[in-house]
C-alpha cells in the first residue's frame, strides 16, 4: 500500500497551463491565466495549486467549492445575487461556494493558492 506524500507548491518546478476565460464571459480587458496544478486526488474531485491572471473582468459561475489565498495582486469579486463587491489582495484568504455567480475583475495581476473540491 502506498502512502501519499506532502506536496510543496513551487511554480519553478512545474510547467504552467495557460488559458483565458471563455470569450463569451469576458466583460473587459484581455485576461490571460497560468495555472500550476500541483495535486489532484485519485477520484479527480480535489485539486490544488497556484493560479495567476493578468488584468481583465469576466463572469464566473462556480460548480465547485474553492478556498483561495491571495499571494499577490488585487482583484474585485462581485456577488451577482447581492451586488456586494469584495476586494481581495495579498494576504487575504476566502472561500467561494458551489453555486456562486458573479464577476471576477483582476485589477493588478493576481496570483493565488487554490484548493478546489468538486461535489
Amino acid at each position: 500500500m502506498s502512502h501519499p506524500s506532502i506536496c510543496l507548491f513551487s511554480a519553478a518546478d512545474l510547467k504552467a497551463e495557460t488559458g483565458t476565460p471563455p470569450p463569451e464571459r469576458i466583460l473587459s480587458g484581455s485576461p490571460a491565466s497560468k495555472t500550476w496544478n500541483y495535486r489532484e486526488s485519485a477520484d479527480g474531485k480535489f485539486f490544488s495549486g497556484i493560479w495567476q491572471s493578468t488584468p481583465g473582468k469576466w463572469r464566473i459561475e462556480y460548480d465547485e467549492e474553492e478556498f483561495c489565498h491571495i499571494i499577490e495582486g488585487v482583484s474585485i469579486i462581485i456577488d451577482e445575487r447581492t451586488s456586494i463587491a469584495t476586494t481581495v489582495k495579498s494576504g487575504d484568504a476566502f472561500t467561494l461556494p458551489a453555486g456562486f455567480k458573479g464577476t471576477w475583475e483582476v485589477v493588478e495581476t493576481t496570483r493565488k493558492h487554490y484548493a478546489i473540491y468538486l461535489p
